[in-house]
């Protein structure tokens, strides 16, 4: 299982290949064994306007649309077969002039919020690619933002230490959370948030009241610079601890909610959101870089060499699957359906699905690393060094 073996196809494959005779480069790669590069042509168009595209060598090109491309590589030991899907908007303008976008955000209404590496922050259309407010008050680099689950409220947080609560309706800024000592790297919202989590280069995370603006706990001593964070309700036969002491009556709906904790020093570490005691930690290969929850009973992380673990939280002991991509560092994960999106630092957006197996790509990056990636009702957005965020319509 895992990845032993991909394919890859040039990044702006659909449009070179629109026209008449233009062409792509591909790459079949299996670990441990030598690269195979060919290409793939086009030989005219159909009267549908869609390409006759053919492919060398071992390469066969099963199915082309405007936006979709169904490649497969046969050898001697297997046939593989992978789909690659292209953007169907890039937007390039709304971070201008081009700064890497560090996060985004969306929600089911064509709303999208994003920050870029000149602190800006935006809340902007994803059908036009209007910017519709900047958010203005940060001082420095605004590593994380998302929506509140109204979307007519943004969370953001980043280099200048200090968390921010805005009205998308306006633009103002209704309350600043001060108490890390160090950049906020991610940010959860426990249910329709009245309180949040933060994570911090600091090496802590907190848990806030947003309407008193007050810290109401914070989980300590994890051994490093905290790089996310994830909040997911487990099974209920989970253990996760009783509070030591009396919780603040302004602490709402923790009870029941486990929190992970990415960490620089090689560990995912879990904890219960309402005990603060800590349920789980588990060693990685290398620094982990963000987790997520796919189910009431399974998680996943990433890791800085590009490794993805898979933990059943009934036993994390050891893990129901670890592998390493043959990809950059692990930068966002994603659950979607039965599987979970995964973006990395050489530019690759893919979709593993409950098997385990990848055979969704999504193209468009030309090696940038995509730092985040965010789902609204229908689509999923990307935020890439290269200033772009791209759009892309899930079947």
């Amino acid at each position: 299982m895992g990845a032993p073996c991909r394919l890859i196809v040039q990044s702006d494959w659909d449009q070179v290949l629109r026209d008449n005779e233009g062409k792509a480069w591909v790459t079949w790669c299996r670990q441990g064994q030598q690269k195979i590069h060919s290409e793939i042509h086009t030989e005219g168009l159909s009267t549908s306007g869609q390409p006759y595209v053919t492919a060398s060598d071992n390469f066969n090109v099963e199915c082309i649309t405007k936006k979709t491309l169904t490649l497969s590589y046969t050898d001697v030991m297997s046939c593989y077969r992978c789909n690659f899907q292209a953007p169907n908007i890039t937007f390039n303008t709304v971070h201008r002039p081009k700064k890497s976008v560090i996060c985004v955000d969306a929600t089911s209404g064509d709303l999208a919020v994003s920050s870029d590496t000149e602190g800006k922050l935006r809340v902007w259309q994803t059908d036009t690619g209007e910017v519709r407010r900047d958010l203005t008050g940060h001082l420095g680099d605004v590593y994380t933002c998302r929506f509140f689950p109204s979307g007519l409220v943004v969370l953001s947080g980043g280099a200048d230490m200090q968390l921010k609560i805005w009205s998308v309706e306006n633009g103002q800024c209704a309350a600043t959370l001060r108490g890390h000592t160090q950049g906020i790297t991610d940010t959860a919202i426990v249910e329709k948030g009245r309180n949040i989590i933060s994570c911090s280069r600091d090496g802590t995370a907190k848990l806030w009241d947003c309407g008193h603006s007050a810290c109401l706990g914070t989980v300590s001593d994890l051994g490093g610079v905290v790089n996310g964070c994830a909040l997911g309700e487990p099974d209920n036969r989970i253990e996760l601890g009783v509070p030591v002491e009396q919780p603040s009556e302004r602490e709402v709906l923790t009870e029941g909610k486990m929190l992970l904790l990415a960490v620089e020093n090689g560990t995912l570490q879990g904890f219960g959101l309402h005990s603060r005691s800590k349920i789980f930690e588990y060693k990685c290969t290398d620094a982990v870089n963000c987790c997520n929850f796919l189910s009431t009973t399974t998680v996943v992380c990433g890791t800085q060499d590009s490794t993805l673990n898979l933990l059943d939280l009934r036993n994390t002991s050891t893990p129901i699957k670890c592998w390493k991509e043959q990809r950059g560092a692990v930068l966002s994960l994603l659950p979607h359906k039965q599987g979970f999106f995964c973006s990395t630092g050489d530019g690759s957006c893919f979709y593993v699905d409950e098997q385990l197996s990848t055979n969704l790509e999504l193209t468009g990056s030309d090696c940038d690393p995509i730092y985040k990636i965010a789902l609204d009702s229908t689509n999923l957005l990307t935020a890439c060094r290269d200033g772009s965020v791209r759009k892309y319509k899930l079947g």
